[in-house]
């Protein structure tokens, strides 16, 4: 940063704000938020909750809107199954989410954190206004805290943690939806635990986790445990747009006393709300730091402030270093331009691969070293073996696309039947009329069906030969 930012002191940039000098742990009160942002992320939260809690509901056509299920290796994505013989199209999109991330952080920073990440939203805009009606504000909270174990704070405690634990309850459950089906998840909860062990233990571990997350570890997880919040590090720049202390407006800061105008002081009086809001413990003040999460609770409450005392909004906003330096509007950088191409190129190629993907894969050849046999009734034969994987959602059934032929199944198979997402592999005899053989190899196809609807035709060949 430019010499502008002299004033800072260097020292906070050694520590983090939730941890003190020997390394204990401080722990994090924040002042309850309100004002202009703080409702706008309660209607982001409002929209985040209703798609987290119906999404795995959905179906499209009898298929989830979204499955991720890794214990089978299956996929729904917007209805579409995907297995792992799709790992063209897996590579394609992750290659293009991260490309996305980047260029989202070398833009916006942290707003994803602060705005629409689940570990976000459920602390701050759900455990937290439990916590809040609870256990009261941040002073109240300290004071709580600092108690002995009184009959109040064991029910204050009690009913807090209660509470906690049904939610951790819900949103393990959803969870697991997401993973097998909110079917099998209903299955789990209504059936006895030994029919499925480890389903079971799933559910238990998931909600242990989300409970200690939520309860303990709380906004370590961000400034600690996410790869996301380390990497922002790497990527925001000078232009990259923040929650960001405009330094230039508000040094030096100093008490404003009442009636009083002291022109060698800027707009920040030192109140310090910026600072009890801040639900990772930093002063946004001394710029832009890892911890921040760009949750805007200090624009509220520094917005507030600058009514009460008569001054213009906007002494903390979102803003980058270069515009608070150059006093211009924010804008978007080269760099940026740059990854939003590649972005939109990684975009259209797998809109093309999806475009082009086929809903089943499948070969069937002639079996090697097999001639042709003669048959009754002026046929002959050719021995032929075929794998179909169905990456469809309908079961499919295998037929000759000739009236000249049929198929016969080897073995005990009436027809052939390909579920969902499976593969299988089929041996079985095509027989044709000596009087459609008219050449060494005739051109075949056979049809992949669903129902009375050809999914997939496959061309083969049908070697014989017959005298004219």
């Amino acid at each position: 940063m430019s010499s502008n930012l002299d004033f800072i002191d260097e020292a906070y940039r050694d520590s983090i704000g939730t941890v003190d000098k020997d390394g204990k742990r401080i722990w994090a009160y924040p002042k309850k938020p309100s004002g202009f942002y703080h409702n706008k992320r309660l209607i982001a939260t409002a929209i985040f909750l209703l798609v987290f809690f119906s999404v795995p509901f959905i179906k499209i056509s009898g298929a989830p809107l979204l499955m991720i299920n890794i214990f089978e290796r299956r996929f729904y994505i917007f209805g579409q199954l995907f297995l792992p013989q799709d790992s063209l199209v897996f590579s394609i999109g992750l290659i293009t989410f991260f490309v996305f991330i980047t260029l989202f952080t070398v833009v916006y920073g942290r707003v994803w954190c602060g705005w629409a990440c689940p570990q976000t939203v459920f602390m701050e805009m759900v455990f937290r206004k439990i916590e809040y009606w609870i256990d009261g504000d941040r002073q109240q909270q300290k004071k709580l805290a600092d108690s002995p174990w009184t009959k109040e704070k064991i029910f204050k405690r009690s009913l807090k943690y209660a509470v906690f634990a049904l939610i951790s309850i819900i949103i393990a459950h959803t969870a697991m939806a997401y993973l097998i089906g909110p079917e099998k998840v209903f299955q789990l909860i209504t059936h006895s635990p030994s029919e499925n062990l480890s389903g079971f233990i799933g559910l238990v571990a998931f909600t242990i986790i989300f409970f200690f997350v939520f309860t303990r570890l709380r906004e370590q997880v961000c400034i600690a445990i996410c790869p996301y919040g380390r990497l922002q590090g790497v990527l925001v720049g000078k232009n990259t747009m923040n929650v960001i202390y405009d330094w230039v407006r508000g040094e030096p800061r100093g008490r404003l006393k009442k009636g009083a105008v002291d022109v060698d002081k800027g707009d920040c009086i030192d109140c310090k709300l910026c600072t009890h809001v801040c639900p990772t413990n930093i002063d946004i003040r001394n710029g832009i730091q890892l911890e921040c999460v760009n949750c805007t609770a200090c624009i509220d409450a520094c917005d507030e402030v600058m009514e009460k005392i008569q001054k213009p909004k906007g002494l903390i906003k979102f803003g980058s270093v270069e515009s608070i330096e150059t006093n211009k509007p924010f804008r978007i950088s080269p760099r940026a331009i740059g990854y939003s191409v590649v972005l939109l190129i990684l975009i259209g190629v797998e809109i093309f691969i999806l475009a082009g993907r086929s809903q089943v894969e499948a070969t069937v050849l002639r079996v090697p070293g097999q001639l042709y046999q003669e048959r009754p009734n002026n046929r002959l034969s050719n021995l032929y073996n075929a794998q179909i994987l169905n990456k469809s959602k309908d079961t499919l059934t295998i037929y000759l696309k000739s009236n000249s032929g049929v198929l016969n199944l080897v073995g005990q198979e009436q027809s052939v039947k390909v579920p969902s997402g499976q593969k299988k592999e089929v041996v079985f005899f095509i027989e044709l009329d000596k009087t459609y053989i008219k050449k060494r190899k005739t051109e075949l196809e056979v049809s992949l069906m669903s129902g009375d609807q050809e999914i997939e035709t496959v061309k083969t060949t049908f070697l014989g030969y017959t005298n004219p």
